[in-house]
C-alpha cells in the first residue's frame, strides 16, 4: 500500500514538473530544435498578432475564430513539449535517484597491497586513477574500481536496484566495482579506474537524462524528411492562397480564404503529430532500456538492436545454467546402477563445487539414498587436486574413487584392477554426446560413469525459434571442443556455434559477417572479449566485467545477465516499430484533413466541391477548427502508446509492415474522419461557430 502511495505521488510530482517544463520549453531556442513544431510556434505567434490586430480594426477578420485559432495552436505546441518533458521526466527520476547513491564519502587511500592496514583518509573527490585504497564492511565504496586484493560481498541496489548481493573479487571477471555500492561483509583492495566527475555513475547520470540524448541518424533522417513535407506543404498552402485571391478577383467576389484559415490548414497539413512524438519516442525508448538496468553509451546502438541479425550469445549462462550436473549414473561390469549411485554419493559428500552437489541430489532423487550416520566409520575425505584429478573417501576399509576417465583408468591399473572395455565405451558415449563422464570406482573395481551435462535453460529453444522468424541468426560461443559444442547446439536449438572460441576466432568472425552486410550483436564480460566488443554494432559489456570489456562495449548491463541481449533487441525493434507506427499514422491522417478542410474553404468559389465535402461539416470556419483542435488532442491521445512503445510482435518484416499499414494507415485515415466529424457537431451544439 505505501509503494503505491509513493509511486503515485512520484508519478503525480513527474507530471506537474512535465507541465512546467511544458511553459520553459516555449523559448525560442529550444523550439527551434524541432523545425516542425517550429511551424506550428511561429504560426501561434502569427495567429496572436493577427487576433490583436483584429481588435483594432487594423486586420478584417473574426476576433472569436482568430482567438479560437490560436489557442489551440498554442495549445499544440504545449503538448508537444508536454510529451517531450513527460518521457525526460523518467530519465531524469531515474537520474536524481542516481544522484541520491553519490555521496562525497571518505575513501581509506593506501600506499600499497602490502600496508593495507596503513591508510589516509581523504574525500572521496580527492582520488586520481591508480590510487590504492581499502573498503571493509559498511563502508561505501568511494570510486569506480577493479578489486586487486581480496573478496566481499557488495550491495549494487543503489546501482542496479537489485536487492541480492554479489560477490567481487580480485582476478578474473568480476574484479570491477563502482563508486556508490555498499560492501557488506570482508574488505577489499580497489586500484581507482576514473578521473573525479568521470566515473561510472556521472556517466549514468548523463545519459539517462532525457536532456543529454542526441539524436539518432534514423532520427535525424525522420527529421528530415518531415522537414521536407513541411516546406512542400508551406509552398502548397501560398499556393492555394495566390490561387483563391486570383480566382476571387475574376469572379468578382471578396476571396473567402484568410491569413488565419490558410494558417490553420498548413499546421493541419504538416506532420505535426509525429514531429510531436519523435523526440519523446526516442526518449521513451532510452528509458525502457534504462528501466531494463541496461545503460546505453548512445542512442544510435539502440537502433542498431532494431536492425540486429546476428546475435552472438555465450553458451554458460546465456544458454545454459552455467555449471554441469549430474544427468545419469551409467553401471559397468554387472553392477547395479543402485550401487554406483551409493558410491558417487559417498565420493561426492565433501565436494563443494556445483557438480559435486549435483550428484548428491540426483542420488536422493532416484533412489532416495539420504543423509546417512558415517560419524563412526573412520572417515577420511580425499579432496580434489589438479595432480590426480580424483577425489573421494576411504571409510570402514573402503576405499571410493571419482574422476576423470584416464586419470581412474590409471588409479585402477596401478592397484591391479581392470579398466573394462564396457567401461570405456560408456565414457566415449557421454562424451559424443556433449556431456562430461565422471568415472567411479571402489576398492579398485569400476562402478560406472556418472553423465555430466550442460542443462540448457528453460525457455531458451522458443526464444531462439522467436528469432529465427524475425530474421536473427543465433551463434554460440563457447570454448569447449566442437563435439560438445555441436551437441549442446542442436539441443539449445542455435543456428550455428563458435567452438573452442578465442578472442581472435572471435573478432574475425564478426568483421565476416559485417563484410557480408549483417548487423552484429554480442555480449561479453572479460578482457578477452574486448577486441569483439569493441567490433560489434551492439556490444553489452557485463557490469560484473572488467574495466576493459566495459570500455570496449556500447551498453552496459547493470544486472550482468547475458540473456539480457535477446531483451535489448525487443527494446531496440519495439523503438523502430512505434517510430514507423506513428509516422504512418501522422501521414494518413492528412488524407483525412484535406476532405475536411479544402472542400470546405473553396465551396464558395466551386460550388461543386460541395461533392467532396463527404463529412458534411456546418462551415468553413467549423471544419478548419474542428481540424486543428482534432490536431492539438490527437498528440495527447498517442502520448501514452509513444511512451509505452508499440507492442512487440516477434513476426518478420514484411508481416510486420502489412500489419502496421493496416491498423495505423488505415486508422490514420478513418480516425480524423470521425473524430473531425464529432467535433464539428459539438462546435455547432455548442453555438461556438
Amino acid at each position: 500500500m505505501k509503494n503505491e502511495q509513493k509511486n503515485k505521488l512520484a508519478n503525480r510530482a513527474m507530471v506537474t514538473r512535465a507541465i512546467k517544463d511544458s511553459f520553459l520549453k516555449l523559448n525560442p531556442k529550444t523550439q527551434s530544435e524541432n523545425p516542425v513544431m517550429l511551424l506550428v510556434y511561429i504560426s501561434a505567434i502569427l495567429t496572436t498578432m493577427l487576433w490583436g490586430f483584429s481588435l483594432v480594426n487594423i486586420q478584417d477578420a473574426m476576433s472569436g475564430f482568430t482567438l479560437a485559432i490560436a489557442i489551440v495552436l498554442w495549445l499544440t505546441v504545449l503538448f508537444a513539449n508536454f510529451a517531450e518533458a513527460i518521457a525526460e521526466g523518467r530519465g531524469k527520476a531515474q537520474a536524481d535517484s542516481l544522484r541520491a547513491a553519490r555521496k562525497d564519502v571518505e575513501a581509506h587511500k593506501i600506499d600499497s597491497v602490502q600496508e593495507k592496514d596503513e591508510f589516509v583518509v581523504v574525500p572521496s573527490t580527492a582520488l586520481v586513477k591508480g590510487d590504492l585504497i581499502i573498503v571493509k564492511a559498511g563502508e561505501q565504496i568511494p570510486a569506480d574500481g577493479d578489486v586487486v586484493d581480496g573478496a566481499a560481498s557488495v550491495d549494487e541496489s543503489a546501482i542496479t536496484g537489485e536487492s541480492a548481493p554479489v560477490i567481487r573479487e580480485s582476478g578474473g571477471d568480476r574484479s570491477a566495482v563502482t563508486g556508490g555500492t555498499t560492501v557488506l561483509s570482508d574488505w577489499i583492495i580497489v586500484e581507482v579506474t576514473s578521473e573525479p566527475g568521470h566515473s561510472f555513475l556521472d556517466q549514468m547520470i548523463a545519459m539517462v537524462e532525457g536532456a543529454a540524448r542526441k539524436k539518432t541518424p534514423n532520427e535525424i533522417a525522420l527529421q528530415i524528411f518531415l522537414i521536407a513535407l513541411t516546406i512542400i506543404f508551406i509552398l502548397v498552402t501560398v499556393s492555394l492562397y495566390t490561387y483563391s485571391s486570383f480566382s476571387a478577383t475574376q469572379a468578382g467576389v471578396e476571396n473567402p480564404t484568410s491569413v488565419t484559415t490558410l494558417v490553420a490548414l498548413l499546421v493541419c497539413l504538416a506532420p505535426t503529430t509525429i514531429g510531436a512524438l519523435l523526440s519523446a519516442i526516442g526518449i521513451a525508448g532510452m528509458s525502457r532500456l534504462n528501466q531494463a538496468n541496461v545503460l546505453a553509451m548512445s542512442g544510435r546502438a539502440i537502433e542498431a538492436a532494431g536492425d540486429v541479425d546476428i546475435l552472438m550469445l555465450d553458451k554458460t549462462g546465456t544458454i545454459t545454467l552455467g555449471n554441469r550436473q549430474a544427468y545419469e549414473f551409467i553401471p559397468v561390469d554387472g553392477h547395479s546402477e543402485h550401487e554406483l549411485a551409493d558410491g558417487a554419493q559417498l565420493s561426492s559428500l565433501a565436494d563443494e563445487t556445483p557438480e559435486g552437489r549435483s550428484i548428491v541430489v540426483l542420488a536422493k532423487e532416484k533412489f532416495n539414498i539420504r543423509a546417512r550416520s558415517l560419524e563412526d566409520k573412520n572417515i577420511e575425505f580425499i579432496p580434489f587436486s589438479a595432480k590426480t584429478r580424483m577425489s573421494g573417501v576411504n571409510f570402514d576399509g573402503h576405499e571410493i574413487r571419482k574422476g576423470a576417465a584416464d586419470s581412474i583408468k590409471d588409479y585402477i591399473l596401478l592397484h591391479g584392477g581392470t579398466y573394462s572395455h564396457e567401461c570405456d565405451q560408456a565414457v566415449k558415449r557421454v562424451a559424443n554426446q556433449g556431456g562430461t563422464p565422471l568415472v567411479v570406482a571402489k576398492d579398485h573395481q569400476i562402478l560406472g560413469v556418472i553423465h555430466l551435462k550442460d542443462i540448457i535453460k528453460s525457455g531458451v529453444q522458443e526464444k531462439f525459434a522467436d528469432l529465427r522468424k524475425m530474421g536473427i541468426k543465433t551463434i554460440m560461443i563457447t570454448g569447449d571442443n566442437p563435439l560438445t559444442a555441436a551437441a549442446i547446439a542442436a539441443e539449445a536449438g542455435v543456428d550455428d556455434f563458435l567452438a573452442e572460441a578465442t578472442p581472435e576466432g572471435k573478432l574475425e568472425m564478426i568483421r565476416d559477417f559485417q563484410s557480408k552486410g549483417h548487423l552484429v550483436a554480442m555480449t561479453g564480460d572479460g578482457t578477452n572479449d574486448a577486441p569483439a566488443l569493441a567490433q560489434a554494432d551492439v556490444a553489452v559489456a557485463m557490469n560484473s566485467g572488467t574495466q576493459a570489456a566495459k570500455e570496449a562495449g556500447n551498453m552496459v548491463d547493470l544486472d550482468s545477465s547475458p540473456t539480457k541481449l535477446i531483451d535489448i533487441v525487443r527494446i531496440g525493434k519495439q523503438l523502430l516499430m512505434t517510430r514507423g507506427s506513428l509516422t504512418t499514422f501522422s501521414i494518413a491522417n492528412d488524407v483525412a484533413k484535406y476532405f475536411a478542410i479544402i472542400p470546405a474553404l473553396f465551396v464558395g468559389l466551386y460550388p461543386g466541391l460541395q461533392a467532396l465535402n463527404i463529412m458534411s461539416l456546418h462551415s468553413p470556419q467549423s471544419a478548419v477548427l474542428s481540424a486543428i483542435i482534432y490536431n492539438a488532442l490527437i498528440i495527447v491521445a498517442l502520448i501514452p502508446l509513444a511512451l509505452k512503445g508499440v507492442k512487440y510482435r516477434e513476426v518478420s518484416a514484411g508481416k510486420l509492415l502489412s500489419r502496421n499499414l493496416l491498423i495505423y494507415g488505415l486508422g490514420g485515415i478513418i480516425a480524423p474522419f470521425i473524430c473531425i466529424k464529432v467535433i464539428d457537431m459539438l462546435l455547432v451544439f455548442c453555438h461556438l461557430v
